[in-house]
């Protein structure tokens, strides 16, 4: 209920109106479904209640066959919701492959066929406001073969990186254009850059302990030396490689992707515990949250062709990045937030010309909070799905030995039957958490670092106001002094005075471009942000309804395979 109404919110303050509208429909999905669930969670209490009531007396009631209500089956609100278009089988592991196989190849992908048929479901309304009428294909960026890694879902790339669904990247020259050139530019190169990583390995013992990450490159840029190539690099050298972007580009409103977040917890049960099911899951969230990373890094034009970002991804040895603490996790946000403080103190308050920048500023810390608030709920409904796998599988448990104590051959059966249907459930919910972590909690999650990191950008370009301020302000001083020499009669300073004047008004000159400059980047870098932010949540949004429809259709025949072994109970 908490997520609906997030949703909602976050679509009447969405401006792309395609993106806007399906989170409304979104929204209205998920009121349907949270009356579902309500009448499900009603339909589970009543009948096993009566069970549990009258088990004693079964034997003298074995002439009557209990009937079942299936009015709800047979609804139509059951019908929009399990009608539609078939699906391939929810994989939950990878296929069998030769270990030779290309980690970039796209065998195992899908696509989502669209349909024409005037029957709707009512989601889908206005063909031209559909944002999920497109077919899409998901690449396999991770090794089928990495090192026996369970794949719950597929990988959780990002649309918006340079892998598109051909696996192309397109590079077109548009730092001289406007925005909306930019947004109707279709032309320019196209290049190949697949980006994956993989194989996680532990190196050394104890606390000095730490993880290596396999980052495998397939490239066409004559930029690099080689078409394929890969290296090993640890978490600190993506903090490192983070660092030097920063230091290059943020002072010229460049939005640069945030690392994944430092957790000392989670690495310290790796470094210091056994195998275990909390830590091999932390490594493979860190494994895909670097892999999504890097995509974004190669997805920017600029940073594509910096010299640090080429050398990270073919160089097979990187200096020790170090002074990497405050590069990740709440060290990030901290920094953020003090700079943040440190802008709103300062004396001269910023007097804006351009409302766009005002009101850009206002949208993005109202979707900060917005998703913010849709992460949490996101993530407590991750929670609640672990805590449902756990309840049906000691629910499958007890039906078992309920089913192995009774002595009518007919109703053991069926019970040893529901209880293999729990089994089952048990691990459908299990994959269902899995794909609602890595493709809605950890998109959020980017995506509140991001919007962190715009915000950065903003405050770049207020800091650049300040100092053409004061460079003006000191320039007024300058001239000010000037005049007194003059009327004082003080030839043998006045000299001096006119070459501090020249000098200043260079600076102010200078601090006038840099500041006319960095908006002008800001402006386009959010247009290019707010573009691939709709492709993502795209992206994601289909791939995570295809993960619901797979599994409903797959509880639905689990379901209607025990039903004729209930009906056959004498």
């Amino acid at each position: 209920m908490f997520a609906k109404d997030v949703v909602a919110m976050l679509s009447s303050s969405e401006e792309n109106s395609a993106l806007s509208h399906a989170l409304s429909q979104l929204a209205e999905v998920e009121d349907k479904l949270e009356q579902l669930h309500q009448e499900q969670a009603f339909s589970d209490f009543s009948p096993f209640c009566r069970l549990c009531a009258t088990v004693g007396s079964c034997d003298d009631s074995e002439d009557h066959e209990p009937e079942y209500d299936t009015g709800d089956l047979d609804s139509d609100d059951g019908e929009e919701i399990f009608t539609g278009t078939s699906n391939k089988p929810f994989v939950s592991t990878p296929p069998e492959t030769d270990p030779s196989s290309d980690i970039f190849s796209e065998e195992g992908s899908y696509t989502v066929q669209k349909h024409t048929a005037a029957k709707t479901n009512g989601v889908q309304s206005d063909e031209e406001l559909d944002l999920f009428a497109e077919a899409t294909v998901e690449l396999t960026l991770t090794a089928p073969n990495s090192r026996g890694r369970k794949e719950i879902i597929g990988p959780t790339e990002p649309l918006s990186t340079t892998v598109n669904t051909h696996g192309k990247l397109h590079v077109a020259n548009t730092s001289n254009k406007p925005s909306e050139e930019v947004e109707e530019e279709e032309s320019g190169d196209t290049f190949e850059l697949n980006i994956a990583v993989t194989n996680p390995e532990k190196m050394g013992d104890g606390m000095n302990a730490y993880m290596t990450y396999k980052v495998s490159t397939q490239t066409t840029l004559p930029a690099f030396r080689s078409k394929t190539f890969s290296v090993r690099r640890r978490f600190s050298d993506f903090l490192g490689l983070y660092e030097k972007l920063s230091v290059k580009y943020n002072l010229m409103g460049c939005i640069i992707p945030p690392p994944p977040q430092k957790s000392v917890v989670g690495m310290t049960k790796v470094k210091v515990g056994k195998e275990d099911p909390s830590s091999a899951e932390f490594v493979e969230k860190r494994r895909a949250a670097l892999e999504r990373y890097l995509q974004r890094v190669v997805s920017h034009p600029a940073l594509l062709q910096d010299s640090d970002v080429q050398e990270f991804l073919e160089r097979e040895e990187l200096p020790r990045a170090v002074n990497t603490q405050a590069l990740s996790g709440s060290g990030l946000l901290k920094m953020i937030n003090k700079a943040s403080d440190a802008v709103n103190k300062m004396t001269i308050k910023m007097n804006e010309s351009d409302n766009w920048f005002e009101s850009k500023l206002q949208e993005v810390e109202n979707e900060e909070q917005l998703l913010r608030r849709l992460h949490a709920s996101v993530d407590s409904l991750v929670n609640h799905r672990k805590e449902l796998c756990s309840n049906t599988a000691m629910f499958a448990k007890s039906v078992a030995m309920l089913g192995s104590s009774e002595e009518n051959s007919a109703l053991s059966c069926a019970l040893s039957q529901l209880a293999e249907v729990e089994d089952k459930l048990e691990q459908l919910h299990q994959e269902q958490a899995f794909s609602d972590f890595f493709i809605l909690t950890e998109l959020l999650a980017d995506y509140l670092r991001l919007l962190g990191a715009v915000r950065g950008c903003f405050e770049q370009r207020m800091k650049a106001w300040q100092r053409w301020q004061e460079a003006q302000s000191t320039l007024q001083k300058k001239r000010e002094a000037e005049a007194k020499l003059l009327w004082s009669n003080k030839p043998d300073k006045l000299q001096q005075a006119k070459e501090d004047i020249t000098e200043w008004e260079a600076k102010v000159g200078q601090c006038e471009r840099d500041f006319e400059r960095i908006s002008s980047t800001l402006r386009k870098e959010v247009h290019r942000f707010e573009k691939e932010k709709c492709r993502d949540f795209k992206h994601h949004i289909v791939k995570y309804l295809e993960s619901l429809l797979r599994s409903q259709h797959r509880l639905v025949k689990c379901w209607e395979a025990f039903l004729p072994e209930a009906k056959a109970i004498v």
